[in-house]
């Protein structure tokens, strides 16, 4: 990675910090006594252990493996189940997962009319949330009557979900534009479905598996056999990377290999801002194979569109990718 690359990506929202309501975010809200064990069946991660001092980012998959939905999971309470998500994909989720509910006494509704969303990033953010900013990633705390939950840090800061009541007042923080907190969502490196993404990846194309979206050892849930299968057969091909584009991207738009000009190399998962090109760039995490990143150039829309350069992840992947 070049020195001006790794310096573009940790200063391009430094000094960034506050709070922004995440109105792109909703929360679906599982009740009843079968609530935890109906969505350990249903989702990547383990949720009948969850307790209300953790949460878990998770996916739902198709019986394919490919991703419907992706869920940051909080237990509030042993009976009641928070899944945070894009708001567009609330009610297709909803309407899917209600499909398996049967006799489980479990009751799914969307809570969005109820609860907000808030994004909260910074030191100033973390000495608001005092106590309740926790020292691990998904860690979860209580403040008053919110839940606070520690999302990977981005390099140029740290990061939480605030889940409160929608008539509670915002924190008592700078305002963070929401294009800002898009921006880190990208320099964490962990996507996140939205519509426009449904059935794509299956997810250790999001690398699900290197950041706790996985747990191989809970048992069955839709496309669990896909998913295992893509674990350990052999070498993934396809990963998310962060990318910055002289462009404004839009998740789902395609990015093409200029030695493939005829097929796609890979799908825009996220987009954030980029302060250092305004309305005429950004910054994105990017789904694509692997073998594309090693030489050539990749751009978007075509062979010969706007150039993708390749930014930091702030994790590993494993040896045997670039």
């Amino acid at each position: 990675m070049a020195a001006d690359d790794n310096r573009r990506m940790n200063t391009s929202t430094s000094g960034t910090a506050g709070a922004v309501r995440l109105t792109d975010w909703g929360i679906l809200r599982a009740r009843g006594e079968d609530a935890a064990s109906f969505l350990h069946g249903q989702l990547t991660q383990d949720v009948l252990h969850l307790d209300a001092a953790h949460a878990r980012l998770a996916g739902y998959c198709s019986p394919k493996g490919r991703l419907l939905a992706s869920f940051v999971v909080v237990r509030p309470a042993a009976d009641e189940i928070w899944l945070a998500c894009s708001a567009d994909l609330l009610a297709p989720a909803l309407k899917r997962l209600s499909m398996f509910v049967l006799r489980a006494r479990c009751k799914l509704d969307d809570a969005s009319a109820d609860m907000a969303v808030w994004g909260l990033a910074g030191a100033a953010a973390g000495d608001w949330l005092g106590d309740a900013r926790g020292q691990a990633t998904w860690s979860c705390a209580r403040r008053d009557d919110a839940i606070a939950v520690r999302l990977p840090a981005a390099p140029a800061a740290e990061r939480w979900l605030l889940l409160q009541a929608c008539a509670a007042p915002g924190p008592a923080l700078p305002a963070l534009d929401v294009a800002q907190w898009a921006a880190l969502e990208v320099q964490a490196g962990v996507g996140r479905i939205v519509a426009a993404t449904v059935d794509q990846f299956v997810p250790q194309m999001l690398n699900y598996e290197l950041i706790g979206g996985v747990d191989f050892g809970k048992g069955c849930y839709p496309g669990q056999e896909v998913v295992a299968r893509s674990q350990y057969r052999g070498t993934i091909k396809r990963r998310t990377l962060p990318f910055q584009i002289d462009a404004v991207a839009q998740p789902g738009d395609e990015v093409f290999h200029g030695d493939e000009p005829d097929q796609p190399a890979g799908m825009v998962v996220n987009v954030g801002a980029d302060p250092d090109r305004g309305s005429q760039g950004c910054s994105a995490l990017v789904e694509v194979k692997l073998a594309a990143v090693n030489s050539g150039t990749l751009a978007l829309g075509s062979a010969e569109g706007p150039r993708l350069r390749p930014l930091p992840l702030p994790y590993k992947l494993p040896a045997d990718a670039p």
